[in-house]
């Protein structure tokens, strides 16, 4: 099972403890372990989303060379990574897109149905 992105609207002070109800959960798809599956899937989408643009915004920090300038440039890197550990976490993200119908299941199809 895959899905297509889909960028967020929760707010950064969304807390990443929540008391969901299974039934609410399960019912786009009738099945709870399904369910958990996709957004668990979508959670690891996001996750590897953010890790990338974290690293491409830190690269361009990387130096070899010890200098003064240095001291400015890490408070920039801290100012980054304080702003990606605000962010709602992948999990809380992908379980509201599921909420919310958000997300796009695409399913292979069955063996029968590949049969000409």
């Amino acid at each position: 099972m895959s899905m297509a992105t889909n960028k967020t609207k929760l707010s950064p002070t969304k807390a990443s403890l929540i008391t969901r109800d299974l039934m609410k959960l399960s019912k786009p798809t009738g099945n709870i372990y399904e369910a958990i599956v996709l957004i668990g899937k979508r959670s690891n989408q996001l996750s590897n989303t953010l890790k990338d643009e974290l690293s491409n915004k830190l690269s361009d920090f990387a130096t070899t060379v010890d200098n003064l300038e240095e001291v400015f440039e890490n408070r920039e890197q801290i100012e980054i990574s304080k702003h990606y550990e605000r962010m709602p976490k992948p999990t809380v993200i992908a379980t509201e897109e599921f909420l919310d119908d958000e997300l796009e299941v695409v399913r292979p199809q069955e063996e029968d149905d590949l049969e000409v």
